[in-house]
Formats: C-alpha cells, sequence, structure tokens
C-alpha cells in the first residue's frame, strides 16, 4: 500500500513538474510574438535550454515517463520558438 502512494506521489510530483516547466515557457513565447522582438532575450540560454529540453525528451522514453514526455515536447515547441523568434528578431 505504502509503495502504491508513493507512485502516485512521485507520479504527481513528476506532472506538475512537468506542466510548470512548460507553463513558465508561454510568457516569454507570447510577449516575443506580440512584440515581435527578441532583443532581451538570451540566446546562449534558450540555445543551452531548447538542447536541454531536446535531451530530456530523448531521455525520458528509455523510463517510460509520459507525462513528462509529453511536457517535453510542448515545451521543445515553445523554446524553439522563442529561440526562432530570437534569431529572426533579434
Amino acid at each position: 500500500m505504502a509503495s502504491s502512494f508513493l507512485q502516485h506521489f512521485e507520479a504527481l510530483i513528476g506532472a506538475i513538474a512537468a506542466m510548470l516547466t512548460t507553463a513558465a515557457c508561454i510568457p516569454q513565447a507570447w510577449l516575443t510574438r506580440k512584440a515581435r522582438r527578441a532583443d532581451e532575450v538570451s540566446l546562449g540560454m534558450y540555445t543551452i535550454f531548447t538542447t536541454a529540453v531536446g535531451l530530456w525528451l530523448a531521455y525520458r522514453p528509455m523510463i517510460s515517463a509520459w507525462p513528462v514526455i509529453i511536457a517535453n515536447g510542448l515545451t521543445l515547441a515553445l523554446a524553439l520558438f522563442i529561440l526562432s523568434m530570437k534569431l529572426r528578431f533579434g
């Protein structure tokens, strides 16, 4: 019984963390799209962040963490969008 509770608790914590990580990109993506400016976005940070999210996305199927896989896929899409806006608008 305790083991089942811990598994559910771990899954819940992972799902919340994944959702928050994804949600954290939305304000920057929205602002960048709306302003059509990205001069204050760090190219280095978003290059590293996008690479890291891509690697997490590649790693997660190995451990079958589907909520995190889905969230990382969405986060990667948002990070790629922000990175492309940075490269396009500076």
